[in-house]
């Protein structure tokens, strides 16, 4: 394929995992738990030079964004952010750059906190609400051994990097996860994120398998998927959403922003979601390990998505290409018809009952990682968390027609608050 074809008019995105899956924390829910895969690798500036070098060739728009993630990315040290921002300029040729980073944020100190102030970080803060919340299932490895389910202390270490973000005028928001030990406190949980200053705030539900199961269930015999402990339940997460939601509308649009409702508004207007598990299709936001393995998207890191690796000799001497002879770039993974088979498939694997639901455009079947539940007509590939999105769309219907019908007439969608009150 030709690499002057570029079927992107738009920025392309890789997340870049210097540590790979290694973490000082060992929370319960993890997908990359068990996985096996990159869990030793520590990235060299030699790859990163030739990352960063790849990934600003391959973009077509001058805004590029690099977004530097984990396991737990400040385990790599500063000194290497410092090399990875030179080369930026070096490579950079006058494009704006900017970079964000997810953290757990127990590492943070006053040196990195500095760091990120002085280069404009955006920092993601990955925190699940309340003490209690969080430390039900975000223990800590570092301090009792791997895998021993510490318990105790993660939240006040997290507070604290929270603390120091704030102190120096850190741009930070948080991301925090739905999972059994908070979903039925929904009220509570959204208020302390208000409580704590949080004003970007995105949550992410867990749904995850507790053994290996056959989750294409493409026949009647299939066995059905036990949930891991952490998991919700789709009645759970209709509840959760509508009770945000209402605390959400009541007083906080336009002040605090809830990147699922921000996601819904905008299929709402017509316009693209911002998020690609709502977004129809995907595959624009791969993920690079480190050792430079870039695979199609961060919840698919298996070696069936496996695009390629951009070094030019991978482990064992075995050249890494994409047809005989030809040395893969990360442009021409990013732009592989492997890859863009992967982001079709999103629209393209939909189960009948998907096609035929009248929210369709509204979530557009939400993350393929999630589609592990049988549809009303016994076909496989509906969303675990259907049920609840569909009690979350028509509780929100009337308020997001407003909210359209207001920025179509070039007014702001937090009126809806004042049409609220007037109820």
């Amino acid at each position: 394929m030709s690499e002057a074809i570029m079927p992107f008019g738009r920025p392309v995105y890789v997340m870049l995992k210097p540590v790979g899956a290694r973490c000082n924390l060992r929370c319960d829910y993890c997908y990359y738990l068990g996985r096996g895969l990159h869990e030793g690798a520590v990235m060299n500036e030699a790859l990163l030079e030739e990352f960063i070098r790849q990934y600003l060739e391959a973009q077509t728009v001058p805004q590029v964004l690099f977004t530097w993630h984990g396991g737990e990315p400040l385990l790599r040290g500063i000194d290497f952010y410092r090399k990875a921002l030179e080369l930026q300029r070096k490579y950079g040729k006058g494009r704006q750059i900017d970079n964000c980073l997810q953290t757990n944020g127990t590492l943070l100190n006053d040196e990195w906190c500095r760091f990120f102030h002085d280069n404009h970080f955006l920092i993601g803060i990955s925190i699940d609400g309340t003490q209690a919340m969080h430390d039900g299932h975000r223990g800590d490895s570092s301090r009792n051994g791997e895998g021993t389910g510490f318990r105790g202390r993660s939240w006040h270490e997290v507070m604290r990097g929270i603390g120091l973000l704030k102190r120096y005028g850190v741009e930070w928001n948080a991301m925090a996860t739905v999972n059994a030990a908070n979903v039925g406190s929904p009220v509570e949980f959204y208020r302390f994120f208000r409580q704590i200053g949080c004003e970007f705030l995105q949550f992410t539900p867990v749904v995850e398998v507790s053994r290996r199961c056959d989750v294409s269930w493409r026949n009647e015999d299939s066995p059905r998927c036990e949930m891991s402990d952490e998991s919700i339940t789709a009645e759970e997460w209709g509840r959760f959403l509508c009770a945000v939601y209402d605390e959400w509308v009541r007083e906080d649009v336009g002040r605090v922003f809830v990147q699922l409702f921000d996601a819904t508004l905008a299929n709402w207007c017509g316009v693209a979601p911002g998020v690609c598990s709502m977004a129809p299709t995907c595959g624009q936001a791969a993920v690079m390990e480190a050792d430079g393995s870039v695979y199609s998207c961060d919840h698919f890191v298996s070696p069936a998505y496996r695009l390629g690796n951009i070094r030019q000799q991978e482990a064992g001497g075995r050249q890494s290409t994409l047809v005989s002879g030809q040395q893969p770039t990360l442009s021409s993974l990013l732009y592989s018809e492997r890859q863009q088979q992967f982001g079709q498939s999103k629209f393209t694997s939909l189960p009948q009952q998907c096609r035929e639901c009248r929210w369709l455009f509204a979530c557009n079947g939400e993350c393929p990682k999630n589609r592990i539940a049988v549809d009303c007509y016994g076909n496989p590939g509906l969303n675990w968390l259907c049920g609840g999105y569909r009690q979350f769309f028509s509780h929100v219907a009337a308020d997001m027609d407003f909210m359209k019908s207001e920025i179509d007439a070039g007014r702001a969608p937090a009126n809806i608050m004042r049409a609220n009150l007037k109820k």
